[in-house]
């Protein structure tokens, strides 16, 4: 079933009580990488729900809201061949955003994660894009009441400040991170791929083989947050036609930046590729969460 807020309610209130309930939250354009949630969360709930909201909180004013792929029908059928029981597609009006959907100018209420967290890695270069995010995803646990939540682990510091807000607002919700879908040559599964040409895609590639590089230094014992860097830096600046937005080493759990790793590092990256944008990250160490 294809459901708004009003309908959504109502299915959840004929459930039985002992059912648990799984929420994939997503923004549409679905591939195997959303699959692949689904997927862990028809393993371990009785009940799965795949929300499809386009949430214009999260996009700057830079950022073309309008243009961004909406193809409902063909995501539909793709829940469907997974098994989803719920398609949630409240509007935006449903969600509270019939207005200036700025950070800066919305009327909605916002939710604001810690500035530590937002002030690096992509936050640095999206403001107001976390705000945006976590408002929603606020919003989406609310009115699924889920018991679990699903969300990627290449969107590394979306899932720690996704973490850090539901523990700081006791959301009784448990959020469960998954591995990172690739493409056989490693290159990290998103819907921004399709933007690629053959050859960029090749180039691409080497996002992933230069993560696994540092992983290699890693494990035979290096632990400088710069020399790892470096590892990673110098052959994106030997692949033609990569533009590096930033490589960085945090902490996993509170993205604070690291010289030396004593337990665990998360090493992430931005680039661009023409003018698609790629992240990625190799968590280095042992999981945190």
């Amino acid at each position: 079933m294809i459901a708004g807020i009003i309908e959504l309610r109502k299915y959840l209130q004929e459930l039985e009580a002992q059912k648990s309930i799984g929420l994939v939250p997503t923004m549409g354009a679905l591939h195997r990488g959303h699959g692949s949630l689904v997927d862990r969360a028809r393993q371990e709930t009785d009940i799965v729900i795949v929300s499809i909201f386009v949430n214009p909180l999260q996009f700057a004013p830079t950022e073309d809201l309008q243009q961004y792929p909406r193809p409902l029908a063909k995501d539909s059928q793709f829940c469907r061949d997974l098994g989803v029981d719920v398609i949630f597609t409240p509007s935006v009006v449903e969600m509270g955003m019939d207005g200036d959907t700025s950070t800066e100018n919305s009327e909605t209420t916002l939710v604001i994660p810690p500035k530590a967290m937002m002030s690096g890695l992509c936050g640095k270069f999206r403001p107001g894009h976390f705000q945006g995010v976590t408002t929603i995803v606020t919003k989406l646990l609310n009115a699924v009441q889920p018991h679990i939540a699903y969300f990627g682990e290449k969107d590394a510091q979306q899932l720690a400040i996704i973490r850090r807000v539901v523990a700081d607002l006791n959301i009784p919700v448990e959020i469960r991170g998954c591995a990172t879908v690739r493409e056989a040559s490693g290159l990290a599964l998103s819907s921004r791929n399709e933007y690629l040409s053959a050859a960029e895609k090749e180039r691409a590639s080497t996002i992933a083989l230069c993560l696994d590089h540092a992983k290699i230094a890693f494990d035979k014992g290096e632990r400088n947050c710069q020399v790892l860097r470096e590892i990673v830096i110098e052959e994106l600046k030997a692949t033609v036609g990569i533009e590096i937005q930033y490589v960085e080493l945090v902490h996993p759990q509170t993205l604070a930046p690291l010289a030396i790793i004593t337990e665990a590092g998360l090493l992430a990256i931005a680039c661009y590729i023409g003018s698609t944008r790629l992240i990625d990250n190799k968590l280095l160490g042992s999981p945190m969460v």
